[in-house]
C-alpha cells in the first residue's frame, strides 16, 4: 500500500520505486531533438517519452543536461507540459518536473498528483527519492493566481484518498 510522508503524517514506501536503478540506460523518444554540444544539454520536445529501468517519464518538452568524462552521461533532466511519471502500478503527474539521476529524486511541482492503484494524493509539490521509494508529498507550489487565490483544486493542502480492506461484521 503507497503511503507518503504528509507533513508530519505516516511514512512508508511506495514499492515500485524503491531501488530504482539510476545508472541504467535513458532511452529518448520525440518528434524533435536538438543536441547543443557546447552547452552539455539536449532539447527534447514534442511528445517526448524517457524511459529508464522501466520507469517512464513523459511531457511535452524536456531539458537533458549530462558531462562528458569518456562518455556521455545524463545527470538532470527538466520536463515541462503534462509532465507524468510511470512504474509498475505507480504514477504521478504534475505541471513540470525535475529528475536528478546523481541525487536519485523526482520532484515534480504543480497540480501533484501520486496515483498507486485506487490509493491516490494531490497536492503542490511531490518529491519522490528512487533509492527509498519514499514519496513526499506538500501543499508547497500550489498553483496561485495573481489575486494570491490559489488555483482550482489548490488550497495549498494535500488531500487524498486510501482505500481500506473491506471487513466482515
Amino acid at each position: 500500500m503507497l503511503l507518503a510522508s504528509i507533513g508530519a503524517g505516516p511514512v512508508a514506501s511506495a514499492q515500485a520505486l524503491a531501488n530504482h536503478n539510476s545508472n541504467a540506460p535513458v532511452d529518448f523518444a520525440a518528434d524533435r531533438i536538438e543536441v547543443q554540444d557546447r552547452s552539455d544539454r539536449v532539447v527534447i520536445a514534442g511528445s517526448v517519452r524517457v524511459t529508464q529501468a522501466g520507469l517512464t517519464l513523459t511531457a511535452a518538452r524536456m531539458t537533458v543536461a549530462y558531462a562528458r568524462s569518456g562518455s556521455v552521461q545524463v545527470n538532470r533532466i527538466d520536463a515541462s507540459g503534462g509532465v507524468t511519471v510511470t512504474k509498475g502500478d505507480e504514477s504521478a503527474r504534475g505541471n513540470v518536473a525535475i529528475y536528478d539521476l546523481n541525487r536519485r529524486l523526482i520532484t515534480l511541482v504543480g497540480d501533484v498528483r501520486l496515483n498507486q492503484g485506487a490509493n491516490r494524493l494531490n497536492g503542490g509539490r511531490l518529491v519522490i527519492d528512487l533509492a527509498s521509494g519514499r514519496s513526499t508529498i506538500d501543499g508547497q507550489g500550489a498553483t496561485r493566481a495573481a489575486d494570491g487565490t490559489t488555483a482550482p483544486g489548490q488550497n495549498g493542502r494535500v488531500t487524498g484518498t486510501f482505500t481500506v480492506p473491506q471487513r466482515g461484521d
